[in-house]
């Protein structure tokens, strides 16, 4: 997974956020599974797939109040 850029969510529509948004909430899942298990490679990329959310919901946030 890339690092999540704001100025290239900001180019985005609203339906390809909530796509991308989706997309890195099964992610997360899978990875949570993984470290529920003890399978977890890189503990690293929990952290940066959640930011990602977070910087995906702040855009939505901003999208829908401008």
């Amino acid at each position: 997974m890339a690092i999540v850029r704001v100025n290239e969510l900001k180019k985005l529509s609203k339906a390809e956020l909530d796509s991308k948004e989706a997309e890195l909430k099964k992610e997360l899942m899978k990875l949570n599974s993984q470290k529920a298990t003890g399978n977890l490679a890189s503990p690293g990329k929990i952290r940066a797939i959640k930011k990602a959310i977070a910087k995906i919901k702040t855009i939505k946030s901003s999208i829908s109040h401008a």
